[in-house]
């Protein structure tokens, strides 16, 4: 994308990121509060995928919203990101089912090191010193954190290890998406959810949670507190799907994974309080403020870094329009 009329403005980049972290942060409790009364978590991502291809195809259908027609061309182009979307939450929601909040988000935390590491294999150089120490001071802190959890669970552990790198290729893949075909968030959302269906049909075939959770689900429904926490979360999955894609077009898949980071000091101070399951203990309590402490450090390294980036290029484009 161009340095000039393309650049989005810094008003739209704060709110695409802003936006993003409050819905992400938002999720993590909400799918939470859900799975501990409804362990089958394949099933809430497929409801959640079905949510939001009917609210996309409505919404085109009454001119509230606009997307591009369905393409065929596009949609194997876009394959790859739907399976590693569906992948990184599906893990993602198999984590919180043992895995308590402020454990979770320390090892998501994992995600930067992913990030970079990727980077490198492409091709785009050794990072800065700061950066790096400040992935490993993140990494070392889920060490020591996971040494001092009680509640530790090797399964979930595993399943949100998975999540993270599942999360990285994602995020990689929707970036260059969205600038190589001149998507919108919408666009992608909606290919995303449609492509996500018959993978996902699959899968709760495939693990044997169908048709026994509907049967659950439909048992659930009876409660009133369970019917709204649900449909809490189907919006919120539209609302994250949304907020995820704007921002990672709008700004960056590093920006995305820095407000990631960012957010999971709230969640984190959060999932100490809310939803139970955490044994507060000293050595895990240094692990995350250690944890805390380096996803803080990287998101600033990361800033200046940036800054300093755009600060070079500005003279040598000033140079070039005086020639």
């Amino acid at each position: 994308m161009g340095a000039d009329a393309g650049e989005p403005s810094s008003v739209l980049s704060l709110a695409a990121a802003f936006s993003y972290g409050v819905a992400s942060m938002a999720m993590v409790f909400v799918n939470k509060a859900v799975l501990m009364q409804y362990v089958h978590s394949m099933t809430l991502l497929t409801l959640q995928q079905v949510a939001t291809a009917l609210l996309i195809h409505f919404g085109q259908v009454l001119g509230m919203s606009k997307r591009k027609d369905f393409n065929l061309i596009t949609a194997k182009k876009l394959l790859p990101v739907s399976i590693f979307y569906n992948a990184n939450v599906g893990f993602a929601l198999a984590s919180l089912k043992g895995v308590n909040i402020p454990m979770y988000i320390a090892i998501k935390r994992i995600t930067p090191l992913a990030v970079l590491v990727s980077g490198c294999v492409r091709g785009k150089g050794k990072p800065p010193t700061q950066v790096t120490l400040s992935v490993v001071c993140t990494a070392a802190g889920v060490l020591i954190a996971a040494l001092g959890d009680f509640s530790f669970d090797l399964y979930g552990y595993c399943m949100a290890l998975t999540s993270v790198f599942f999360q990285t290729m994602y995020l990689v893949l929707v970036e260059k998406s969205g600038a190589e075909d001149g998507l919108s968030s919408v666009d992608l959302m909606f290919y995303n959810s449609i492509l996500s269906l018959p993978f996902l049909f699959f899968l709760i075939i495939a693990t044997g949670e169908f048709p026994h959770s509907l049967a659950v689900l439909s048992a659930k429904t009876a409660s009133l507190s369970f019917s709204v926490i649900l449909i809490i979360s189907l919006v919120m999955g539209i609302v994250l799907n949304f907020t995820m894609f704007w921002c990672t077009i709008v700004n960056s898949a590093l920006t995305t994974t820095i407000v990631g980071v960012l957010k999971g000091v709230g969640s984190t101070t959060l999932g100490f309080v809310l939803l139970g399951g955490v044994e507060v203990h000293a050595l895990n309590v240094i692990g995350l403020v250690i944890n805390t402490f380096g996803g803080v450090w990287y998101s600033y390294a990361k800033y200046k870094q940036k800054k300093k980036a755009t600060w070079k290029i500005q003279p040598d484009v000033e140079s070039r329009a005086h020639k």
